[in-house]
């Protein structure tokens, strides 16, 4: 949901999800677990599974916001794999945090799922969100270690890991991959083989795709070949997605790099 709100009331309701929502102007007024709360820009509004709640706009000029909906088994998995020992469904302490770090976050995972993104984009935004969210989980287990991880591997597990996740990249650079499909190339959870990628080579598993796919383009451009049929051979969503990242990195638009002859 990305919505803008004036005179909308929503009725008292709730959903089987989490849900986690950033207001980005304005402020919407709502009353959850027996009390009244405003968010405002800035501020996350963390719901739990079954949390009755309604909302409404708090001021005239009314309130936009993001909101995400996740399976409450997606989030339980998610910490059980970070922390290396079962999770016990977390149960946000407040209906509205003040976080910037975990608004940024769940922004950024917004955008990717509603945005042209890579299904490796969006997997690592989402393990970006759950630790960020679990700090702000009531209960023993979650708010007390909400950095925890399970024992860490050895620099050379790292060296190892990190190089089969890149051979495996360099291989289906264009294809649709996900952190979880990193995490059995590299034999260890989806996040200690982000970390070990990102810690060895410098870049997101993701961004180091997105290069990838990027020089191929420029190989392909470089032979004359359209510019859409590139995008979609490299991995693109379309041309508007190659175009926007070959200019960023480059410098210059797919097209005017392929009537230069590369």
């Amino acid at each position: 949901m990305h919505a803008h709100f004036r005179g909308h009331v929503y009725h008292r309701h709730s959903h089987e999800t989490y849900s986690l929502g950033v207001t980005e102007s304005g402020a919407q007024g709502f009353t959850c677990r027996g009390a009244g709360h405003v968010s405002t820009a800035g501020l996350v509004m963390a719901f739990n599974p079954d949390d009755p709640h309604d909302g409404h706009a708090s001021t005239g000029d009314g309130f936009t916001y993001r909101m995400i909906h996740m399976a409450p088994d997606l989030l339980t998995d998610m910490l059980a794999e970070l922390t290396g020992r079962p999770a016990a469904m977390p149960l946000f302490a407040s209906p509205v945090i003040t976080d910037p770090e975990l608004a940024g976050a769940v922004c950024r995972l917004h955008r990717s799922l509603t945005g042209p993104a890579t299904p490796l984009e969006r997997s690592e935004r989402l393990a970006a969100v759950a630790p960020l969210a679990a700090r702000h989980a009531a209960g023993p287990g979650h708010a007390d270690r909400p950095g925890a991880g399970p024992a860490g591997l050895t620099a050379a597990d790292q060296a190892r890991a990190a190089g089969r996740v890149r051979a495996f990249l360099a291989d289906v650079y264009a294809d649709q991959a996900t952190l979880t499909d990193l995490a059995e190339i590299a034999g260890c959870s989806r996040f200690a083989a982000y970390r070990a990628f990102r810690s060895r080579f410098g870049l997101a598993p993701s961004d180091y795709q997105r290069q990838l796919r990027l020089r191929a383009a420029r190989r392909a451009l470089a032979g004359r070949k359209a510019v859409a049929d590139v995008a979609a051979a490299t991995g693109f969503a379309d041309q508007a997605h190659l175009t926007r990242w070959f200019r960023r990195c480059y410098g210059i638009t797919p097209g005017a790099y392929r009537a230069a002859g590369g």
